[in-house]
């Protein structure tokens, strides 16, 4: 492997774990202490309200637990990822009516509002597809942190079989230039939109309401 290219796969590691971390951190409550008090400040950058960020996580895991229950591993490899309570589902079913049996084992979780079944009836992925899906989604997570005029917290990206979706609360202008960075990313074959479209003025919205809590400076 040339210098370079290892560098681009550091690079592109690197800025995937940035937008993790950065969730994962700027999502909570963070403690702080001011003139010897204790306050808290909100610091969050993800679009979601905090209830729907649980909702989100607590769909993850029991549609994927219901999923297992009901149909095993054998019939259907699957990734179920939620946003706003907006549910994605990818990866392959054993046949149309183990795909069917899937839309509604999940439409049956609580706090699911809706259900985007992009399950293939086909064999699973080898590794290597799998690990170009891998680098593909590290790929666009990296360009979206590269563009200066996009947050990239804002968008939740899953590739499969070379396709891109992207999943987010955005504006159309947000969803335009994320969905062209997506199209012109190396081996990128088609990018599907499951994107909630917000407008600036509720983008704006948002903003204000993440603001930080003013803080007593109690002494």
């Amino acid at each position: 492997m040339s210098p370079s290219t290892t560098a681009s796969l550091h690079r592109i590691a690197a800025a995937t774990l940035a937008v993790a971390a950065l969730g994962a951190t700027l999502s909570a409550c963070a403690p702080l202490v001011v003139g010897g008090a204790a306050v808290t400040a909100l610091v969050a950058v993800d679009r979601r309200t905090s209830g729907a960020q649980l909702d989100d996580q607590a769909i993850e895991l029991r549609a994927s637990n219901r999923i297992k229950d009901e149909i095993g591993d054998a019939r259907a490899r699957f990734a179920v990822t939620s946003y706003n309570r907006r549910v994605l589902l990818t990866g392959e079913a054993a046949s149309e009516a183990i795909k069917t049996q899937i839309t509604q084992i999940v439409s049956g979780v609580d706090n699911v509002r809706e259900v985007i079944n992009e399950l293939g009836v086909t064999n699973s992925p080898s590794f290597k597809e799998r690990a170009t899906d891998t680098l593909i989604t590290g790929r666009v997570k990296a360009s979206l942190v590269d563009a200066k005029d996009l947050s990239a917290s804002a968008f939740k990206i899953t590739t499969e079989r070379g396709t891109v979706y992207l999943m987010g609360r955005v504006t159309q202008r947000e969803a335009d230039r994320a969905t062209d960075i997506a199209r012109n990313t190396q081996s990128v074959s088609r990018v599907v939109r499951v994107l909630e479209i917000i407008t600036e003025q509720e983008l704006a919205n948002i903003g204000a309401q993440k603001q930080p809590a003013p803080v007593n400076d109690a002494k």
